[in-house]
């Protein structure tokens, strides 16, 4: 029975999993956060700063105009106003001040000062910066037949003909000056703090963020490449398929964790070779005295001592057989491909079955695994053999479980103490007296069925039934993509 994987958070779902995805969401969403926090910050300044300078330079010029006005004749003062104005800021002499009285706050004082200095003449100023009368009713902009509450003090007959057509917003900045005459030199301002372009600034962002992707993804593709590729040998080297050593390359770190993982690699295959051969030689060489003590046995005059010898000798023998045949085994280099599970296990349930054994198999849909084809074979063959000995039916059954390959294989028989469930891996054990009164072989079957599991990279557990008969669960890694 499969057990379903918990459902992860959405967030955990669509966050990535690979470090390069991560690292680049990472630095975009701080790039994007920095580039952010500065246009609020700097936007308003600029924008500030323009302001400013431009009222600076309007009241410079209202201060010159105030001055030549004194010394130009009347003929020619209405075309030198026209001539000074502009889109932001009309110029006029009237009867009437466009700004009745004198700015009251700190800053309207202080800019009356400024201006009063400059005046040769000593005019009287009259300063009001108007930012809570720039709409009309309703929250409007103002038109012809709504005008702003100051210039409704000023008689139309007053205002210049072309305030309308040059200023299409009301003012924000009402400037009177008083000239020697007795009229008044009124200035109208519509300075506004200039809209927020932000086309510029997300093209420089876009750029910015295509750029730093490009670089970094650069970069850490240069990092990840050689682990992914550390990772797949890993992985391969864990199933025990032969791997060439890995070219170090990337950042000194990770040229250092390959030549690691390479020198790892060769130590643990001589050091298994070793043993192999190690194993192999002593039980070749065990062969030649055990078949002289069989002759020797031979001409013991005791019947039954003969017979218990020989007996003893021969079952040495077979042992050393069985340990030749496990190091051939073992140091046969087997390519590994993918292979089809359930096509494996029906093939060995038909053997089974021609045989006259009650073998089923069951497999959840197509199960595609890297292995060694014929040391996995051999490996389930000896399970479902031992189950078919000692349980006589034996059931297979198959399926994905967290991406690995999950095969139960259940029996009928006895089952196994629980104190002994671990020892019948080891190399010739036997447990026959708990399980059947006919000899169970040499004792290296599963031995040899987990060295293989584990080479696999795969895990193999035994387990008693409630209900009877002994369970081996055998889990297979799909590998990547799988």
């Amino acid at each position: 029975m499969t057990t379903s994987p918990t459902p992860r958070p959405i967030l955990a779902r669509l966050w990535p999993s690979t470090l390069a995805s991560q690292l680049i969401i990472l630095l975009l969403a701080a790039i994007v956060a920095a580039q952010a926090f500065s246009i609020w910050i700097f936007q308003d300044e600029r924008r500030i700063a323009l302001v400013a300078a431009a009222r600076d330079n309007l009241l410079s010029r209202a201060v010159s105009l105030a001055e030549l006005m004194e010394d130009t004749p009347a003929n020619l003062q209405d075309r030198i106003l026209v001539a000074s104005s502009s889109r932001f800021a009309v110029f006029w002499l009237g009867d009437t001040p466009l700004a009745p009285a004198p700015g009251k706050s700190r800053f309207e004082r202080r800019l009356q000062g400024y201006m009063a200095d400059r005046l040769e003449h000593g005019q009287t100023v009259h300063l009001n910066i108007l930012a809570d009368e720039r709409r009309g009713p309703r929250g409007r902009e103002a038109d012809d037949d709504d005008d702003p509450p100051r210039w409704r003090d000023v008689p139309r007959h007053e205002r210049p003909s072309n305030l309308r057509k040059i200023m299409n917003k009301p003012e924000d900045l009402s400037l009177s000056i008083r000239m020697s005459d007795g009229r008044w030199l009124n200035v109208a301002t519509s300075y506004r703090p200039p809209a927020g372009d932000f086309l510029p600034l997300l093209v420089q962002l876009s750029i910015t963020v295509l750029l730093m992707v490009l670089i970094i993804g650069f970069a850490v593709r240069r990092v990840t490449r050689p682990l992914k590729e550390l990772s797949v040998a890993a992985e391969k080297f864990g199933r025990g398929e032969q791997q060439q050593p890995l070219t170090p390359s990337g950042p000194s770190e990770v040229r250092s964790l390959t030549s690691a993982f390479n020198d790892m690699q060769d130590r643990l295959t001589r050091f298994v070779r070793d043993r192999t051969r190690m194993l192999a030689a002593i039980s070749h060489d065990l062969r030649t005295p055990i078949t002289s003590l069989r002759l020797r046995a031979e001409f013991i005059e005791d019947e039954e001592n003969r017979d218990k010898m020989i007996e003893t000798l021969e079952e040495m023998a077979a042992m050393t057989e069985a340990a030749l045949r496990f190091t051939r085994d073992d140091a046969q280099t087997e390519n590994a491909e993918n292979a089809d599970l359930g096509a494996i296990l029906e093939a060995l349930a038909g053997d089974q079955q021609d045989l006259g054994h009650q073998c089923s198999v069951e497999t959840e849909g197509r199960i595609v695994l890297p292995c060694r084809p014929m040391a996995l074979k051999r490996a389930l063959r000896n399970l479902i053999e031992n189950g078919i000995r000692y349980g006589d039916r034996v059931s297979v059954h198959a399926a994905r479980s967290a991406g690995e390959a999950l095969i139960r294989i259940t029996d009928e028989g006895p089952g196994i103490p629980e104190e002994r469930l671990k020892d019948v891996f080891e190399p010739f054990v036997r447990l026959e007296e708990s399980r059947n009164d006919e000899t169970g072989g040499i004792g290296l079957g599963l031995a040899i069925t987990r060295s293989i599991i584990h080479a696999h990279g795969g895990r193999i557990d035994l387990k008693n039934r409630p209900e009877g008969g002994l369970e081996a669960d055998i889990r297979l890694p799909l590998g990547a993509g799988k």
